[in-house]
């Protein structure tokens, strides 16, 4: 296994963030590769870098990934899927990632990706799931030969530029009972609607699976409608856009007023969970409105006006981040403490696309080691 992260604590020297027991909902395999991984598999299948040193290859990601555009951010993940495209490539990755996932502190796991784009070197689409499948058991049977407890799922996604939404869909429900527990739709947002994939989540819906939508990073509420009107979906990947529904009076006695459009009201009542990413939404820019620094993010906004908000990591390697990382930033930006921080857990447990026993379980589980510290 992977040696443990450095060890967080709360701002002034509090509890180790680390050890607290979390969830994460939001986390590409494409975007969590070792740089080391990364070059021992290009070299097996005779892939230029554009560096050979792990150190150097691990800055090149976090200073490309950080152009304040989702289009450009994603042109990295041209170097990650070049290495995932053989079955040994494709378990390695899954097995490391459930190593890193643990050592971070997280119990339960949803590990979102795209079988579509790991094709080129001649694997169907059932094997790649399959191969993921298994480099995910073996990383959960390696934790557990540590002493560690972590779950995980495969959240199935469609690129919605491709137009193979109902072809993946279809993936995803056939693998429901090896390991995939939803479906997930993402890429470049902007002009890819989910609408375009009405087929597909039709068809999710007809057969009970649970959709989450990228929506509200790239685009604006328009986006999210669609997310949650045509593409049926539980959860909003990023959402941070709600934002822009919500709108903020001050009055000249200092008084300030908030008022809810239908849609942020109908995501807030209906407690749709916001899968948001703090580093990742900086470096895509889908900030941009309230500014470019962690204090602008709307974070706290949404959590004070009783929105399930949730902390993820997006992607590790080109955020250079860890979820513990994500939570120190929030705590030391705007000042919250362990129960802040245990909120957040029971927000993605209780949005996690599991039986309602088990998401009750995982609950008790995260507040039995928050009692601990």
């Amino acid at each position: 296994m992977n040696t443990a992260p450095e060890d967080l604590l709360l701002p002034g020297g509090g509890a180790s963030i680390t050890s607290l027991p979390k969830v994460s909902l939001h986390d590409h395999l494409d975007g969590g590769l070792r740089p080391q991984t990364i070059i021992e598999l290009a070299d097996a299948i005779d892939i230029d870098l554009p560096e050979t040193d792990a150190a150097a290859l691990g800055d090149w990601f976090a200073e490309k990934s950080d152009s304040g555009s989702l289009v450009e951010y994603l042109k990295t993940f041209d170097v990650t899927t070049a290495v995932m495209q053989t079955k040994e490539g494709l378990e390695r990755v899954a097995r490391e990632f459930v190593h890193d996932l643990a050592a971070d502190g997280v119990i339960y796991g949803e590990i979102r990706w795209a079988p579509e784009q790991h094709l080129t070197r001649g694997l169907s689409l059932d094997e790649v799931v399959e191969a993921v499948q298994e480099g995910l058991d073996a990383g959960v049977q390696d934790v557990s030969y540590a002493g560690h407890s972590i779950r995980v799922g495969q959240l199935v996604t469609a690129m919605r530029h491709a137009d193979r939404g109902l072809e993946i869909a279809q993936l995803a429900v056939r693998h429901r009972n090896n390991g995939v527990v939803g479906f997930d739709f993402a890429g470049a947002e902007a002009g890819f609607p989910p609408s375009r994939a009405r087929d597909a989540f039709d068809y999710l819906a007809q057969n009970l699976f649970p959709t989450t939508v990228h929506a509200g990073e790239a685009d604006g509420l328009d986006s999210i409608r669609g997310a949650l009107f045509d593409g049926h979906a539980l959860r909003l990947g990023h959402g941070v856009r709600i934002a822009e529904d919500i709108e903020i009076d001050s009055t000249d006695n200092e008084s300030t007023y908030v008022t809810l459009g239908l849609l942020s009201q109908w995501v807030k009542d209906r407690q749709v969970a916001l899968e948001l990413s703090p580093s990742s939404n900086l470096q895509t820019g889908a900030i941009e409105a309230w500014g470019d620094e962690l204090i602008d993010h709307p974070f706290d906004l949404l959590y004070q006006l009783g929105f399930r908000v949730t902390v993820n990591t997006d992607n590790r390697l080109m955020s250079n981040t860890t979820l513990s990382r994500e939570l120190a930033l929030l705590s030391d930006t705007f000042g919250y403490d362990l129960a802040d921080i245990e909120t957040f857990q029971l927000n993605a447990a209780a949005a996690a696309f599991l039986p309602v026993e088990d998401r009750m379980a995982l609950a008790d589980a995260i507040s039995a080691g928050f009692e601990d510290v």
